[in-house]
């Protein structure tokens, strides 16, 4: 595997390195002791899966308020997302800060989300599932977030937002 720091100190895209031949390819697509070399968390307590039927939904932006911290690691399995994760440590250099990248079944690519991070994607393809790992279980009454549309922070989506839950439409904007 290799691991990409992004501009946002933590966070790093990870690449798998697929050793391919007639048959198809093969890769190692998770090793604790790779994360742990590093400094990440290689805890996996939960592991999620979501489909997205539509092209343009958008799911997030959440991350769970200490100590229920939780590290992250996005992959698409089907399909492909634009991936923004913000920095909400309000004592890092890149608070408020975002990155973002294409996760895709085609380019095999994670990413691995610190604590505190603000975790959302838009699904760019109709029938699109990821698959994401989870250092601890969820805590109900927890979790926080932001609009996807924050001014603030203003993301630079690749397409139109056009699909969003009541629930992620209804969280505040850092300008509230």
């Amino acid at each position: 595997m290799q691991f990409t720091e992004t501009p946002l100190a933590g966070a790093y895209v990870i690449d798998l390195d697929p050793i391919v031949d007639h048959r198809g390819f093969f890769a190692r697509a998770w090793a604790a002791n790779e994360f742990t070399e590093r400094g990440l968390d290689p805890t996996i307590a939960q592991m999620n899966m979501s489909e997205s039927l539509l092209a343009g939904t958008f799911r997030g932006f959440h991350w769970q308020e200490p100590p229920f911290g939780e590290t992250k690691t996005v992959r698409c399995i089907a399909g492909s997302v634009f991936n923004a994760i913000i920095d909400m440590r309000p004592a890092s250099p890149t608070y408020r800060q975002w990155f973002g990248t294409e996760l895709s079944a085609e380019n095999l690519r994670m990413l691995y989300v610190p604590e505190q991070f603000a975790n959302g994607f838009l699904i760019l393809e109709d029938n699109t599932r990821l698959l994401y790992n989870v250092s601890r279980p969820h805590e109900a009454g927890n979790e926080n977030g932001i609009r996807w549309d924050d001014p603030v922070i203003d993301v630079d989506w690749p397409a139109a937002v056009v699909h969003v839950s009541d629930k992620d439409q209804g969280w505040p904007t850092l300008a509230t």
